[in-house]
């Protein structure tokens, strides 16, 4: 027997912690778009633990997107009250907990409506989880690209935009027309300097609208940098029956997550914040070093498991952590290569938190699986992997391990596993990553041809040299040989 999440049901569940504030007196103040797992895992339960407090109640969330995939958790959500189950879980514990910090969700496709909210002088803060692959920026230079053509397309109908970046743009463009305060724009997503991201994506909007527009963007929008982390895996079917066999609960979308959560944020909010550092974010001036730390640790080890677990048809990311060889491959790829390239970071320990991510990766109640980690490399690679590797080829360091790693990326996009095993489309790129992955084949140097995506690291011989050998022992001895050489110092 299992109960129908929804407002008039809170009352009835006993089996999770429900929300310990009166949602009626809750008032918008964030507009976020795109409403994911990650979101509801991460932005939406420090809010909500803010309001179980007692106080800024005036900074519940609005939710807004652009995506089929919007309007459809926007359905999900609606049909209980935009009420979600978060399961926290580690080896030994599970628990669950109802958050109920977003109050509205604006049908995605209706520009008049999300401009309206955006123009609404309560609402102070507008954030952001659109993935990597959504800032409309050159994988290798890793600036915006204003000749897209959906940025083309804003450009020339900012009255009815399109896109994340044209619907803030408007906004904006309104409240300067009110002589409102402009909102403050927050980057959630795991993208070094997603603030300056951020702005580059919006004040590239502008210029090509109005120079001036975009100059008085830069004077006046405040995109502070910010380090989001918690692993939180896709939803499933299997997820759904795991709550309704355990908890008693029927939630349309739940969201299953780590019990480690962490926020880094540079405190640059002209308009206000909800006074977060109650409940565990950190306000720093500098981001940098905690984004350097984790974008390359954490989602760098993410990316170095996922294609050689992915190529030895492994599932689950615990059962990668489980397979010896797997990870004695991560733990020299880390102590070798990605962690002394890292910068310090204040009062942390780089070894301590590799430590607490491989404790993190083997967490086998997550069900975090190989896929998930291995989606769209074309836009993580250039952020996870490649700096770490160029950084290395400039100091005159060795790059194998981190060669190995693009080889097995490679190797992967060719579309099957070790076992012949198809690997179904895995990136928005994939038709072009399996064409270059079956030259490459024959002609190591036909993957990395891919300079929008190496950038200034395709041309450089040490990792032309690492990439070709490791691709072609790939090749000729297959996954698990290869990484047995590897891990023996004999690649």
């Amino acid at each position: 027997m299992t109960t129908k999440l929804s407002a008039q049901a809170l009352g009835s569940i006993t089996t999770a912690s429900t929300p310990a504030y009166d949602r009626s007196n809750l008032k918008a103040g964030i507009v976020h778009f795109g409403v994911g797992n990650f979101h509801r895992a991460h932005q939406a339960v420090y809010l909500d633990d803010l309001f179980a407090t007692g106080s800024d109640h005036d900074w519940a969330l609005v939710g807004a997107g652009v995506r089929e995939a919007d309007e459809a958790m926007r359905q999900k959500l609606k049909s209980q009250d935009l009420l979600t189950t978060v399961v926290e879980q580690e080896a030994d514990t599970s628990s669950a907990r109802i958050t109920a910090s977003m109050i509205d969700y604006l049908k995605p496709g209706d520009a008049p409506a999300i401009i309206d909210r955006l123009a609404d002088p309560a609402i102070r803060i507008v954030s952001l989880t659109i993935t990597e692959g959504g800032y409309y920026i050159d994988p290798a230079s890793q600036k915006f690209d204003p000749t897209h053509l959906d940025i083309a397309y804003d450009a020339a109908h900012i009255a009815a935009p399109k896109t994340t970046f044209g619907l803030i743009l408007a906004g904006l463009i309104r409240r300067r027309a009110d002589n409102v305060i402009p909102f403050t724009v927050m980057s959630c997503d795991n993208i070094p300097g997603n603030g300056h991201v951020t702005e580059n994506a919006i004040v590239g909007l502008a210029e090509l609208i109005d120079p001036a527009l975009a100059q008085w963007v830069k004077a006046n929008v405040a995109f502070p940098n910010g380090m989001v982390d918690r692993i939180t895996p896709a939803t499933s079917d299997r997820e759904k029956q795991l709550l309704a066999d355990n908890f008693g609960i029927d939630d349309a979308w739940p969201v299953f997550c780590e019990n480690f959560k962490q926020w880094v944020l540079e405190d640059n909010f002209p308009a206000g914040r909800p006074a977060l550092e109650k409940v565990g974010v950190q306000f720093v001036p500098d981001v940098a070093p905690y984004e350097h730390m984790k974008i390359r640790i954490l989602n760098g080890g993410h990316a170095t498991i996922a294609y050689p677990a992915g190529l030895m048809d492994i599932h689950f990311v615990h059962e990668a952590m489980e397979d010896p060889l797997i990870s004695a491959f991560l733990t020299k790829v880390e102590n070798d290569e990605i962690i002394p390239v890292v910068p310090p970071v204040p009062d942390t320990d780089l070894g301590d938190y590799y430590s607490l991510c491989q404790r993190r990766f083997a967490n086998p109640k997550i069900g975090d699986t190989i896929r998930r980690l291995a989606l769209d490399g074309s836009n993580r690679q250039p952020k996870f992997i490649i700096p770490s590797a160029l950084d290395r080829v400039k100091g005159q360091q060795s790059v194998n391990g981190l060669a190995l790693v693009s080889a097995l990326w490679c190797r992967y996009c060719y579309g099957t596993t070790d076992s012949g095993a198809v690997i179904e489309p895995n990136d928005p790129n994939w038709d072009r990553l399996t064409a270059q992955a079956k030259l490459a084949k024959a002609d190591p140097k036909a993957w990395l041809a891919m300079t929008d995506i190496y950038g200034e690291l395709a041309s450089e011989p040490s990792f032309i040299a690492a990439f070709t050998h490791a691709l072609t022992t790939l090749w000729s001895v297959g996954t698990k040989a290869t990484l047995e050489r590897y891990v023996a110092g004999q690649l």
